[in-house]
């Protein structure tokens, strides 16, 4: 796999280049991870220097709480945790629009109980780099992460995320997802299935095969559909109907994603569901030439009260910004090739 950061650094794969808020952005320290007895990490493949770095990373910049960490060194993808949720409120409103072809964009809205959340820069060695966002619930840390070494499972469990080809990915729960196993592929969770686009992924077609190569577990996670968009302008909707994986590739300039089915529904019926409905009629009224403002505008036209964070991803130039339930807004750059 070509890797277009090679020899750039960490440094270089994601920056800061604006917030506001009201949350006090607390520096990086120097932390000494805890003891590996006390809560061993699955997933790392990273040697002490590369520990201590990634914990060291993390830092406070917002109140819902969110956090940013950079993840130093290697990790495997397919071993260890998985998103286990206890019951609670569901949601997520996901667009990508593409009406002008030269800024393609991706928007969501992840809405879910009050938990704290993480921007997570990764830059695998064997995979494509990329930004992400973690509920950080689901990794079991406490009110003070600070050197909790279950951060390191952190790339296991993206529920957003854009690579540095400009490929994206979000979820959203869907009740009537099931998915009954292919003999021969691997299983892997619900949730944990973005973290193996991401990595490895340029394009939605791509995209689509690393999910027809694996199986899917609902039961150890939620049951959930999919959308995928790239800089390309391409676009899909994957969903599980009656056990079966099934695909829907944008035919205009847009697609959305809530919590009711797409495929096989028609489109009037869709838009009975509220959020659905006002994307799909924003987006139509538009063209689909929306950017990041005007995107941030219609997330919050269908805001939840449980929503924890909205997020755009420009596919093109590699921008992403993200606004927490607490308010402010945090901007970055991806390096995007």
């Amino acid at each position: 796999m070509r890797r277009t950061l090679a020899g750039a650094g960490l440094a270089l794969l994601l920056v800061t280049t604006g917030c506001t808020g009201s949350g006090v952005e607390t520096p990086p320290r120097s932390v000494e991870p805890t003891a590996p007895g006390a809560a061993t990490p699955t997933a790392s493949r990273q040697d002490a220097d590369e520990v201590a770095r990634t914990l060291a990373s993390l830092r406070r910049v917002g109140d819902l709480p969110l956090y940013e960490m950079t993840y130093v060194g290697g990790y495997d993808a397919t071993v260890g945790t998985d998103a286990r949720p206890a019951s609670g409120p569901f949601g997520c409103s996901l667009f990508a629009a593409a009406g002008d072809p030269s800024r393609p964009l991706f928007a969501r809205n992840f809405d879910w109980g009050p938990h704290p959340a993480m921007v997570l820069r990764t830059d695998p060695p064997d995979g494509y780099a990329s930004v992400s966002m973690v509920d950080m619930s689901y990794l079991g840390v406490g009110p003070d992460p600070t050197g909790d070494r279950r951060l390191l499972n952190a790339p296991l469990l993206p529920f957003d995320g854009m690579n540095e080809r400009g490929l994206a990915v979000g979820l959203a729960a869907d009740d009537h997802a099931t998915a009954k196993p292919v003999p021969g592929r691997p299983t892997v969770g619900s949730v944990r299935i973005l973290r193996l686009v991401l990595d490895r992924a340029a394009t939605v077609d791509e995209a689509v095969a690393v999910f027809e190569r694996h199986n899917l577990d609902f039961e150890g996670g939620p049951p959930l559909h999919y959308l995928l968009a790239d800089a390309a302008g391409r676009s899909a909707v994957v969903e599980f109907v009656d056990g079966t994986m099934r695909v829907q590739r944008g035919e205009g300039r847009w697609q959305a994603l809530t919590n009711v089915p797409v495929i096989g529904v028609p489109e009037a019926q869709r838009r009975t569901d509220r959020r659905y409905g006002v994307l799909a009629a924003e987006l139509e009224r538009s063209g689909a030439v929306v950017d990041a403002s005007a995107a941030l505008r219609l997330l919050d036209a269908v805001r939840q009260g449980h929503t924890r964070w909205s997020v755009t991803y420009e596919l093109r130039s590699g921008e992403v910004r993200v606004v927490p339930v607490s308010g402010g807004e945090r901007r970055y750059r991806l390096p995007v090739s």
